[in-house]
């Protein structure tokens, strides 16, 4: 199948109505039925307000966070017109791809 694999980048302090925001794009990928979302820390990053964000010993807060997604045109679609009527401000990285599934359900 053709579509997209978008990658949000966010940081573990964010949040959207009370949950972490990356949760919560989690959430919404389900709501959606999106086919899945995978939520991937980092350890730092340099965000686009030119600051370095990192995990730290005691202090996870600003940890850069990723969700990935691989969707069809139009879950995109619907994936974008949601988050702009929630209002989320978030950065992404949106890839043309093909992607599928090999074998058989276990």
């Amino acid at each position: 199948m053709n579509g997209y694999q978008i990658t949000f980048f966010t940081q573990q302090d964010r949040r959207h109505k009370g949950k972490p925001l990356a949760d919560w794009l989690v959430h919404l990928a389900k709501e959606l039925g999106l086919q899945g979302a995978t939520v991937l820390a980092g350890s730092e990053g340099l965000g686009h307000d030119r600051r370095i964000h990192s995990a730290r010993f005691f202090e996870l807060a600003d940890q850069p966070v990723e969700v990935v997604m691989a969707v069809s045109s139009e879950q995109a679609e619907r994936l974008f017109a949601r988050l702009k009527a929630e209002g989320v401000h978030l950065f992404y990285v949106k890839t043309a791809v093909e992607f599928g599934v090999l074998g058989e359900d276990a």
